[in-house]
């Protein structure tokens, strides 16, 4: 547990820093590489998505955490492990795209959608799990 504590305080740190970078400097070296305004805006975008998802998921899995004890082992493993796979290949797969352009792997970014998606559903379950019922009455 103390591992996943401190993966949410580096992935909280790092949506902090990228987001403060995006607003304070990133156009601005976006513009020193030569790309036109269009592919800026696009990549600027990109940028605001990747943040807002990744912080928007470092805060659901700190509120798992802090549930735990509501949640069984394996429940709490699961729903970790999609969210923490979706938050690397969906924000992740999009700064690779704005900072190093890269877009060969561009599935990468709706396959950690995908797994977003899951751990949510994951979490949705595990309410009839015999562990959050006994903890709930």
């Amino acid at each position: 547990m103390r591992g996943l504590w401190l993966l949410i305080g580096l992935l909280g740190a790092t949506g902090v820093t990228l987001g403060a970078h995006a607003a304070h400097g990133l156009e601005g070296q976006l513009a020193e590489m030569g790309l036109s305004s269009e592919e800026i805006a696009k990549r600027l975008n990109q940028s605001e998505v990747g943040v807002r998802y990744l912080m928007f998921h470092v805060l659901a899995l700190l509120g798992v955490c802090a549930n735990s004890a509501r949640l069984s082992p394996r429940s709490l493993k699961l729903i970790a492990s999609l969210f923490l796979l979706g938050m690397l290949m969906f924000s992740g797969g999009l700064f690779l795209m704005v900072y190093a352009g890269v877009i060969g792997h561009w599935a990468i970014v709706p396959g950690g959608g995908l797994f977003l998606i899951l751990g949510w559903l994951a979490l949705a379950a595990s309410a009839f799990s015999r562990t959050s019922q006994q903890s709930v009455s």
